[in-house]
């Protein structure tokens, strides 16, 4: 049976999951709700910046269009 991408991303929800966004950031946290705009609420969240910085954000809602890339988190 085949699956559809955000059944995929379902499967990932409670879990960490790292979102490249097209400023060149990459936020990762832990999935808890998504919908089929790909708007994305994450809790204990952090950002990383080209430059390696790293900042802590909580909770956070990143906009489906911002975002480039999906993935488990590392």
């Amino acid at each position: 049976m085949q699956q559809r991408p955000l059944d995929v991303l379902g499967s990932s929800e409670n879990k960490r999951i790292l979102i490249q966004i097209k400023k060149g950031d990459k936020i990762v946290g832990v999935l808890k709700a998504f919908d089929s705009h790909l708007n994305i609420w994450l809790d204990d969240a952090e950002v990383k910046s080209p430059d390696g910085q790293v900042e802590k954000l909580g909770t956070v809602l990143v906009r489906g269009d911002n975002i480039i890339l999906i993935s488990p988190s590392p």
